[in-house]
């Protein structure tokens, strides 16, 4: 474990983690498990006691993918609308876990709901996390035909977040698939121009330019595996993949 792990002070300041709505799903594959959302607010819990400002994005891929609905001849627009609410069940959810955790939590959401959660404000969103409070945020962009990664992109760059954590089922981007080729190996850090020239499953293209465009790391790790979001936040650059212009670890820890 690097120094930073040892001192125990995170290095960044503020961060947006992606989380898939599968993240949510039992074992079953689908559907909002609260022994999951338990699993899930616990480990937000264990780096929010650090002192870092969370903003969470939530997809919706264990209650509805609009891929499905366009396949039977469901209108794009229609679809991706169905996934944008749904959004908002897994960040009611999550929100449930992280109070029952002790955790102040607010979920705002780019889909009007004003009677179950607030609109997507970005200094709102911005005062919650200086007031210590961790924020959901659902909806998507509140646009269709637009991705819950490009929404993590997104906000990331509007709240001014030093990084977007995608927490995944893997512990980084390989060479290759390391299901299929026993022989990829794990990329520790990577520049913006390797994934893009390589092409890397990172993210969708629009999030990954977005972030690229807006200078904004990107860390892909394994959330299931045990301390890795907290390892990641100390600087433990053995966690993950880090994705940034430089292709270099993550900066020293702040002060304080």
């Amino acid at each position: 474990m690097t120094e930073p792990a040892k001192q125990g002070k995170a290095i960044y300041d503020r961060i947006v983690l992606k989380l898939s709505g599968e993240a949510l799903a039992g074992p079953q594959g689908y559907g909002i498990d609260p022994d999951r959302a338990d699993v899930i607010a616990h480990k937000i819990k264990d780096i929010y006691d650090l002192g870092v400002q969370i903003a969470v994005v939530v997809g919706a891929g264990n209650l509805w993918r609009g891929s499905i609905g366009v396949k039977r001849g469901m209108a794009q627009s229609t679809a991706d609308h169905m996934g944008l609410i749904a959004t908002v069940m897994n960040g009611l959810a999550l929100q449930d876990a992280l109070e029952r955790h002790g955790v102040t939590t607010r979920v705002q959401t780019a889909v009007s709901m004003n009677a179950v959660a607030e609109p997507y404000i970005r200094l709102r969103a911005i005062r919650h996390l200086e007031k210590g409070r961790v924020v959901v945020i659902a909806g998507g962009t509140g646009n269709p035909y637009f991705t819950t990664d490009t929404a993590a992109a997104l906000r990331a760059a509007e709240i001014n977040a030093d990084i977007v954590i995608k927490a995944t089922k893997v512990d980084g981007v390989y060479t290759a698939d390391p299901n299929k080729d026993a022989s990829a190996v794990r990329y520790t850090h990577l520049d913006y121009d390797h994934v893009l020239r390589e092409r890397l499953q990172v993210m969708d293209m629009t999030a990954f330019t977005l972030c690229q465009e807006n200078n904004m790391p990107i860390l892909v790790l394994n959330f299931w595996a045990e301390d890795a979001l907290r390892r990641a936040v100390l600087g433990d650059s053995a966690v993950g993949t880090l994705i940034n212009a430089e292709g270099a670890p993550a900066g020293t820890p702040r002060e304080g």
